[in-house]
């Protein structure tokens, strides 16, 4: 049974940082994308960051420059470090695992398997 469980979340103040893991268990990642999307209240789910299988990365505008994807193969597990944090940014943060090589990094629909969520918030 494949789980992703993110950690990592919290209220931090504006300007602040905070750094999310995706442990996944039960299946592989090494060889496949992961990302991260976002879901606001009263919005739609969003793309944040994803990375491939070989580290190349891709970014929502509204994040690049502040935020930072990476994995570690070896644990299975990929990180998101979010900097310079704005109101904004405040969203249930979801771990994505995908199961195919050539997707597009930026498509929920490229994944097949999702996290819990951790709650990120940002205070003004």
């Amino acid at each position: 049974q494949v789980q992703l469980v993110e950690s990592g979340g919290g209220l931090v103040q504006a300007g602040g940082s905070l750094r999310l893991s995706c442990a996944a268990s039960g299946r592989t990642f090494s060889s496949f994308p992961m990302g991260w999307f976002r879901q606001a209240p009263g919005k739609e789910r969003e793309f944040v960051s994803a990375i491939s299988r070989s580290g190349t990365t891709a970014d929502a505008d509204s994040v690049k420059g502040r935020f930072t994807i990476s994995r570690d193969n070896a644990k299975n597990t990929v990180y998101l470090q979010m900097n310079s944090l704005k109101p904004e940014d405040t969203a249930v943060y979801y771990c994505a695992a995908g199961t195919r090589t050539f997707v597009n990094l930026r498509a929920s629909q490229s994944y097949e398997y999702w996290g819990q969520g951790t709650q990120v918030t940002v205070s003004s």
